[in-house]
């Protein structure tokens, strides 16, 4: 049976090695326009026709790339709708079921997961739904904005029954899919030599720097800052309380975040108005490359037999493990023409974001892992004995060309999120600045009362996109393009209509 299985996987193997390659291509050639902050031009290295809901799940992660392009080339209709597309193919997190179908299930323990569909993150979803919303901010839309941020804000509270429920999911995918293997795969979970193996050539899992919650500040924050601009009543100034003091307590060192929440504190226990005639700015800066995955080989030695323990033999494990880019040198700054001054802190790191899901995900990760190892040397074995050394040579090559991680990631996310505030300069006046490199540029703020400025920046060689949004969500937000490519900063400031 596992040899006519083997067979079978061969033309697979081949068909999925080179649509592999024709996506590492795709994303090299997106990385090099994206990182050069040439917005335009990672779209068209990446443009897929728009597709329906069956077919979403397919392009999720294509989708998600050119989502971000969008909104970074001031198209943000575009990138709703492809933002939209890469959510229905995320449905998965939304329902119970968790884990692929069975074939995809087969096919990831015969193979490897690359060959199943992308499977977001959860919090790459909420940083969907946190992108989508500032969309629409962008073109005025405050209802769908509020939408979207609730939508975040309520996956980010499911998150930890998700995770509970997905390991117990994997654990009954393995037993559905071969029951006799199943007790071998536990096993060797709990094997001493594995676990030693995994702490020398992995590490621990446990010791990674992770968020307390599987919480993404960021997101959390704006969902508490939007509601503080719009609020309509107590209801609303308490979810703005409930956000914002939960991550100020998360960053106790961040004076932005804990001005942010003694004012939603106020407001909710009546101590204080809405302040709407004030003016007040917040700053924000998404900063550098997010982390991305890589593949590490790990050597463990594998009980290939049940009952009586016989010596154990080695194979090896592809596993996926995140590692950090890099960010841009120095913060945002931000000086207003009376002369006062903010800095950017640091509100969110991605690598943390991902790690502390990555910490969860890791266990059903190593169960498809050693259950695929095990499949592989069983049908080598098999092959040895029905084709001789021929058939195990086979079969050996094949378990070293289907031995690979899974290292798919979204890599148009950023390294860091950090935020200031300030009140609103008289004239409106308003100069940008990097605490390293120096002067950007400078704005002319519109007369809100709650503006937001947003500016992401993935790498030194890249201009900083400005995008003034209204909180309130009243009109179009201006873009504008800050410096990068060695030019100063652009004079023009286009809306979005």
């Amino acid at each position: 049976m596992r040899i006519a299985r083997f067979i079978m996987l061969l033309a697979v193997l081949l068909l999925t090695g080179c649509a592999a390659f024709e996506q590492r291509s795709e994303m090299s050639r997106f990385n090099s326009a994206y990182q050069q902050g040439r917005y335009d031009q990672a779209v068209q290295t990446m443009a897929t026709e728009d597709s329906d809901t069956a077919k979403a799940g397919d392009q999720v992660l294509e989708n998600l790339h050119l989502g971000e392009a969008y909104r970074l080339s001031g198209q943000f209709a575009q990138s709703v709708s492809r933002y939209d597309q890469a959510e229905a193919g995320m449905k998965y997190l939304d329902t119970e079921s968790l884990v692929s179908s069975a074939g995809e299930g087969v096919l990831s323990v015969l193979v490897n997961d690359s060959v199943r569909q992308y499977h977001a993150l959860m919090s790459e979803a909420v940083l969907v739904n946190t992108y989508k919303a500032l969309d629409f901010l962008c073109l005025g839309d405050t209802a769908n904005a509020r939408v979207e941020l609730n939508r975040a804000d309520d996956r980010t509270r499911r998150a930890v029954n998700f995770f509970a429920d997905e390991i117990r999911a994997r654990k009954a995918q393995v037993r559905e899919d071969d029951r006799a293997s199943a007790r071998l795969v536990s096993d060797n979970l709990s094997s001493p030599g594995v676990q030693s193996a995994l702490q020398e050539q992995y590490g621990n899992p446990a010791n990674w720097q992770v968020y307390s919650s599987f919480i993404l500040p960021f997101s959390t924050w704006l969902h508490g800052l939007y509601f503080l601009a719009n609020a309509t009543g107590p209801s609303d100034y308490e979810r703005a309380r409930t956000s914002l003091t939960r991550v100020a307590d998360m960053m106790p060192g961040n004076p932005a975040l804990a001005a942010d929440a003694r004012l939603a504190q106020d407001l909710a226990d009546g101590r204080a108005n809405a302040g709407r005639d004030e003016g007040r700015v917040w700053v924000v800066y998404e900063n550098g490359l997010g982390p991305v995955l890589q593949e590490v080989r790990v050597g463990v030695p594998l009980i290939l037999h049940e009952g009586r323990v016989q010596a154990p033999a080695y194979f090896g494990l592809a596993l996926p493990r995140y590692v950090d880019r890099r960010a841009v040198p120095g913060a945002l700054t931000a000086t207003a023409s009376d002369g006062t001054r903010v800095e950017t802190r640091t509100v969110a790191t991605m690598g943390r974001v991902v790690r502390t899901e990555m910490q969860e995900r890791f266990p059903g990760i190593l169960i498809r892992a050693i259950a695929s190892a095990l499949i592989k040397a069983m049908v080598q074995g098999e092959a040895a004995d029905k084709f001789g050394a021929a058939g195990q040579l086979a079969t050996m090559i094949y378990a070293i060309a289907t031995t690979q991680a899974d290292v798919r990631s979204w890599q148009a996310t950023p390294d860091h999120w950090s935020v200031a505030r300030l009140d609103r300069p008289a004239d409106g006046q308003l100069s940008l600045g990097n605490s390293v490199s120096g002067y950007l540029g400078s704005l002319q703020l519109p007369d809100w009362p709650y503006t937001l400025v947003y500016v992401k920046q993935p790498t030194v060689t890249a201009p900083a996109t400005v995008m003034v949004m209204d909180l309130q969500g009243s009109a179009p937000a201006r873009l504008r393009v800050m410096g990068g490519h060695g030019v100063a900063a652009s004079p023009a400031t286009t809306t979005q209509k």
